[in-house]
């Protein structure tokens, strides 16, 4: 199982919230993701939320493309 530190990847308002919450709270919830960077995502790729830039299948298609970089280790 997956474990990760929400305090390094989440705004300090987001950190105390359910994973529900989280999936459905806007990008900028995201630690170093701004208001107009999510507005960008918005635009660009119709990215709502933390959940919707999870599932952005540009972004899958990349982390499938570095996984196979076994140069990069």
């Amino acid at each position: 199982m997956a474990t990760i530190d929400l305090d390094k990847v989440l705004d300090k308002a987001w950190a105390d919230k359910s994973l529900p919450e989280i999936l459905a709270a806007p990008v900028a919830a995201l630690k170093g993701v701004s208001d107009r960077d999510g507005e960008l995502l918005d635009e660009a790729f119709g990215v709502k939320t933390v959940a919707d830039l999870a599932d952005l299948k540009y972004a899958r298609w990349a982390r499938a493309l570095a996984e196979l970089d076994t140069t990069a280790k």
